[in-house]
């Protein structure tokens, strides 16, 4: 009996089994890096205004889509039915800056959603298992982020120029100063873009996020304004303009003052003239690029 328990397996009795399950080798289209980076920028634009998303998501950014648009069609409204009114009451360059707090409200609750979470939650790492590089990822976040707030300030821009044309006034006129307001929210759209997105990437937590974007938004504006009015009050001119460098706001205020036509929200309507001008569109691009810059930086590790 001993003996028959100790006799071994058979081979036949073997559990070892090999399984052809099909597997072949991946032989279709590579896409590459170009469209994995035109795939993360048209999911994070379209995240940008709750598409794709939750619809909780979607009501915020769409509000204030909708109460940009509404002032411009107001403004429209009020044109068309003033009779002899030969011109909108407010100028196509003037409108982001008096829509500033929608603006700001709406980059401090949109540059987070695009970064802080991918910080938060560890997932830039699979990013970068993809065909993508650092460079990618920052270049389509920040196309991305400029591209959404320049839907959202170039869209009430539109209504006011088809207002203004369903009006009758003078359509050259019209179409230049809607030109010039096209130019100066693009480049409001890539510096506000740059510091939003910087401001998001500082943190993984999304709150402190949006905390930091409105400050740097809300209070840099106030206090350049306070202090410009002091000086305006002094008698100190002159340092007007110069003071206007300190505020992402004052910035673009400067800019389409010195070289695109608009009248100054400056104390006194005292803008840069063309020689300062100067100064604030390098100062603008130097901010553009260095926002650039340290997100580059930020992500040179990609295990955050």
């Amino acid at each position: 009996m001993a003996s028959e328990a100790a006799t071994p397996l058979t081979p036949s009795a073997d559990p070892t089994r090999i399984h052809n399950i099909g597997y072949r080798s991946y032989d279709g289209p590579r896409l590459g890096r170009a469209y994995a980076r035109r795939s993360l920028f048209s999911q994070s634009l379209r995240g940008a205004y709750g598409l794709g998303r939750s619809a909780k998501s979607k009501v915020l950014p769409m509000i204030l889509m909708g109460v940009m648009c509404l002032v411009a069609a107001i403004i429209v409204a009020v044109a068309v039915a003033t009779p002899n009114m030969t011109d909108l009451p407010l100028k196509y360059t003037r409108y982001a800056i008096v829509m500033q707090a929608v603006i700001g409200l709406y980059l401090a609750s949109q540059a987070p959603q695009s970064v802080s979470r991918d910080l938060r939650f560890k997932t830039v790492p699979l990013y970068f298992s993809r065909p993508i590089e650092r460079i990618d990822y920052v270049l389509a976040k920040y196309a991305a982020m400029a591209s959404a707030l320049f839907i959202l300030t170039a869209a009430p821009l539109v209504i006011l120029y088809a207002g203004a044309l369903l009006a009758k006034f003078d359509f050259a006129d019209q179409t230049k100063g809607f030109a010039q307001g096209l130019v100066s929210v693009a480049l409001l759209s890539l510096l506000f873009g740059g510091l939003g997105l910087v401001m998001a990437a500082l943190t993984p937590r999304r709150g402190f996020g949006v905390a930091a974007v409105i400050a740097v938004l809300t209070i840099s504006y106030g206090a350049v304004s306070t202090v410009q009015a002091i000086a305006w009050n002094q008698g100190a001119a002159g340092a007007v303009e110069w003071l206007g460098l300190f505020s992402p706001v004052t910035l673009i205020d400067g800019v389409q003052t010195a070289f695109l036509g608009a009248v100054s929200a400056f104390p006194g309507g005292e803008g840069p003239s063309a020689g300062s001008g100067a100064v604030y569109v390098l100062v603008v691009l130097g901010i553009i690029f260095g926002s650039y810059a340290v997100l580059m930086r930020r992500y040179r590790k990609v295990g955050l």
